[in-house]
């Protein structure tokens, strides 16, 4: 989504790094530039003006003009600027420490991603060892109850049962009691979305809130539709007093001013930001991670706590001693594959290591794509367990053999076997240098795994 937003920002912040010294009117062009940038990203335009003023006041100080440095200096306080902008540095947490069954109301207006939000909000708090129930109280769209029960068997959490022609505000009442008979300590609602604000749909939607005393009400808002999600926001929040925002599709290619805006208008922190359609796409929003993704600086934390939800620690530890004794086979290569690809797109994966977001655009192709990937798993698939296991006896014939099996070509077979065969040479020289040659080997490590790049 900020792709178009970087490059801009990169180009202002490449001029800033030339200058050897900085001037007022140094720092009154590139804030011209930051200016046209933000409001070129669709940025609510009070926004960029109070944020611009902000980063001027701190920029013609002293802080700035004595420094060192004073390039550098500028963009740290745009970086600052835009992390407090988007709430930085406050509790985004949600409030779950009252007394079971904590109420949680999903609001938002028709095709925000509202009923997949609150399936990918009830799998996170499972993952946090809550006991999750889903209540599906918008009798007005055909098929929202059966999929959010559908949602719900998929993710083996328990949906209430409910029926287009009732109260939802009734649906609701008794989902909290049934919630508090059974022992569920968390109860989500899925409640009526428009096409635009109403009163009837606000009228409603007050009374559920009456009716549930929710701890939070979680306004849902597609990332896509920009400024209008921000006014949108605004509305919700007069009516009901929203206590957070979950921003969806941050993984589209909208301009993404709507995600910059939303805090600043509203007052309400970002509390989660879903980024793709798997129901594991869902992630704890965090003001300076993103921040640093945008201005091209990666995310590593964000990167380190998707490899820990991953990566089995056993798994971790049986495939090192492999490597250690130069075990390493095709069905290793699969398996360590698999565990990527749960992380998320290579894109994504590559753009959160720092300095390789820029790189990925100047080299354009040699990263491995996603069909590259399910190519690679289509013929070690096609392989027996011996094959795998010592790829050595793969001779003339096999090749043919698994290449018609993969829907492949002999080629491609033998590609990914001549790759697979330098990244064990690789892997067997990072074993003899230890840790200060793993990053000169990193280069020959990546070209083995990815054959067809």
């Amino acid at each position: 989504m900020f792709e178009n937003l970087s490059d801009k920002l990169d180009l202002v912040f490449k001029k800033l790094r030339g200058q050897g010294v900085m001037t007022e009117e140094n720092v009154k062009d590139a804030l011209r530039e930051v200016r046209l940038v933000l409001l070129e990203a669709d940025v609510n335009f009070k926004v960029v003006k109070d944020f611009v003023e902000k980063v001027r006041s701190r920029a013609v100080g002293t802080e700035v003009l004595q420094s060192l440095t004073p390039g550098q200096q500028v963009i740290k306080i745009v970086h600052d600027e835009l992390v407090a902008l988007m709430g930085g540095g406050e509790d985004n947490s949600l409030d779950l420490a009252a007394k079971p069954p904590v109420a949680i109301m999903m609001v938002g207006l028709q095709g925000a991603g509202k009923t997949t939000t609150c399936g990918k909000l009830a799998r996170y708090l499972k993952s946090q060892r809550r006991r999750p129930l889903l209540v599906p109280a918008d009798v007005y769209r055909p098929a929202a109850i059966e999929q959010l029960k559908t949602l719900g068997r998929q993710l083996s959490i328990e949906v209430v049962d409910a029926r287009a022609d009732q109260d939802p505000v009734d649906i609701c009442r008794n989902a909290l009691q049934y919630a508090e008979r059974s022992g569920f300590d968390t109860v989500i609602f899925d409640t009526a979305g428009r096409h635009q604000i109403d009163d009837f749909l606000m009228d409603e939607l007050v009374r559920i809130k009456g009716a549930v005393e929710p701890r939070e009400i979680l306004f849902v808002a597609d990332a896509m539709t920009g400024q209008e999600a921000v006014n949108v926001a605004s509305g919700f929040n007069d009516r009901l007093d929203i206590t957070g925002v979950v921003l969806t599709k941050l993984d589209g290619d909208a301009k993404g001013g709507a995600a910059l805006s939303i805090k600043a208008v509203t007052g309400r922190p970002v509390k989660f930001a879903g980024i793709g359609e798997k129901l594991d796409a869902l992630e704890v929003f965090h003001a300076d991670r993103l921040v640093s993704r945008i201005l091209g600086m990666g995310d590593v934390l964000t990167l380190v706590e998707k490899a820990q939800s991953v990566f089995d620690a056993k798994d971790a530890e049986r495939l090192q001693q492999k490597l250690k004794k130069s075990q390493f086979d095709l069905e290793d290569f699969k398996s360590q594959l698999q565990q990527i690809k749960k992380m998320g797109s290579i894109d994504s994966i590559l753009g959160m290591i720092p300095g390789v977001g820029k790189m990925m655009k100047q080299l354009q192709g040699a990263q491995p794509s996603e069909k590259e990937l399910k190519r690679i798993e289509a013929i070690i698939d096609s392989m027996t367990r011996a094959e795998r296991a010592n790829h050595s006896i793969i001779n003339g014939s096999r090749r043919l053999r698994i290449a018609k099996g993969s829907g492949t070509s002999v080629q491609e077979v033998n590609q990914l076997l001549k790759r697979f065969t330098e990244a064990q040479r690789v892997m067997k020289q990072l074993q003899k240098l230890g840790p200060k040659g793993l990053m000169k080997g990193m280069g020959g490590l990546g070209k083995g795994m990815f054959p067809f790049s």
